[in-house]
């Protein structure tokens, strides 16, 4: 006799079988392309404490070699409900390397998975008009949960555009452009595109910090790459891709629109734009170099849901985390690109921001004196690449 599974709410069965790759494919949707093995070259941004030297912040500049292996989950992913049917979640996972181009020395390691969410009643969310809703799930060794949800979109076109209204956007991404100043972190608000870090600390009446500043050079006082590092690095080059180097620490992203520039001139694009965020509005500031009482924008992500969790050390006790996680938020450009000659080739950009949340080590520890301050700010972790599917 025949046995069947009785579906255990909606039409969504028990027991699930893997489909063949064509159904899975369909089901993903516009995340189909993101399987397979991409390679390729970036950028990586972070400040990060520096209680070794006794120093604010060290700041830390690689350019990096990524491999990211994107695979297909085979069959549906039910979830079950309470205030309306069961839904049926699709999904890939990834799993992302990064290292140093220089030295090969390891930087980041992430396993992960991306899902795809259909509209709901219960609660109510709808995907955007030509888009679907779309989650990231990724674990970092230093002991960092990251759930970040949004929309995936399609473009047509190269995915640059010139500056818009009061920020530099870039075509299919909900953000602007990256900046990598400091800011308060309660509540986060970004600086905007073109602020320097010299004039921001004015506009603040602070001290700058001078890592930010190529014309300081690096050393105990002043940590940045390739201060002290082991084997040591080499020094940073005058520019990357065409873009000098102050101009690629204060916004990492122009790396991506170089590659763009180049391939438009003989080339033609379409695709895919993933955008998440770990909250459902992210705020920047609408002027560069804008004081703290300055006008501001609030970008609001469609689907966005989310949020960090860190272990106890990155939180820290009472004079503040040692290097918690915060707001972070991303753009996936996931790009069929067309040259004049035929054929095509697909490339992946990202642009990402994680906020690291740390104390003013000068503030909390004045030289002469007991404990002072503590005053937090958010400090831009910012990673940027272009990738490219291989063989």
């Amino acid at each position: 006799m025949s046995r069947r599974h009785k579906p255990a709410g909606g039409d969504v069965p028990s027991t699930r079988y893997a489909s063949d790759d064509a159904t899975i494919r369909q089901k993903l949707g516009y995340l189909s392309d993101l399987a397979g093995t991409w390679e390729g070259r970036g950028f990586n941004l972070i400040a990060r404490p520096d209680f070794h030297d006794q120093a604010n912040l060290y700041l830390q500049l690689n350019q990096t070699h990524e491999t990211l292996t994107v695979s297909p989950i085979g069959s549906a992913i039910p979830n079950r409900g309470f205030g309306q049917d069961d839904i049926e979640l699709f999904g890939l996972s990834y799993l992302q390397k990064i290292h140093d181009h220089h030295t090969g020395g390891a930087l980041h390691l992430e396993p992960g998975l991306w899902i795809t969410q259909p509209g709901t009643a219960y609660p109510p969310e709808d995907p955007p008009a030509n888009g679907q809703i779309i989650a990231r799930m990724a674990t970092v060794p230093h002991g960092t949960a990251v759930l970040a949800q949004g929309n995936a979109i399609s473009f047509t076109g190269a995915p640059t555009l010139p500056p818009a209204d009061f920020i530099l956007k870039y075509h299919g991404s909900m953000f602007p452009s990256f900046n990598s100043t400091p800011f308060p972190a309660d509540p986060p608000v970004i600086n905007a595109h073109g602020s320097s870090e010299e004039q921001t600390a004015a506009r603040r009446s602070a001290d700058p910090f001078g890592q930010y500043d190529l014309r300081v050079p690096a050393g105990a006082a002043n940590p940045r790459t390739p201060f002290g590092t082991s084997p040591a690095e080499p020094s940073l080059p005058d520019q990357i891709r065409g873009v000098p180097m102050q101009e690629v620490i204060n916004d990492p992203i122009r790396l991506l629109q170089a590659v763009i520039e180049e391939q438009a001139e003989d080339c033609t694009f379409e695709g895919v734009a993933l955008n998440i965020a770990t909250r459902d509005t992210v705020v920047f500031r609408r002027d560069p170099d804008s004081p703290p009482a300055g006008p501001t924008a609030s970008i609001r992500v469609t689907g966005a849901a989310g949020g960090t969790e860190n272990i106890r050390f990155l939180d820290g006790g009472d004079q503040g985390p040692n290097a918690r996680a915060g707001l972070v938020y991303s753009t996936f450009w996931l790009e069929k690109v067309m040259p004049e000659s035929g054929g095509h080739f697909m490339q992946l950009q990202y642009a990402q921001m994680a906020v690291l949340e740390f104390g003013v080590y000068a503030l909390l520890h004045p030289p002469n004196g007991p404990p002072g301050k503590l005053v937090k700010l958010g400090w831009p972790h910012i990673s940027v690449a272009t990738l490219r599917k291989a063989f």
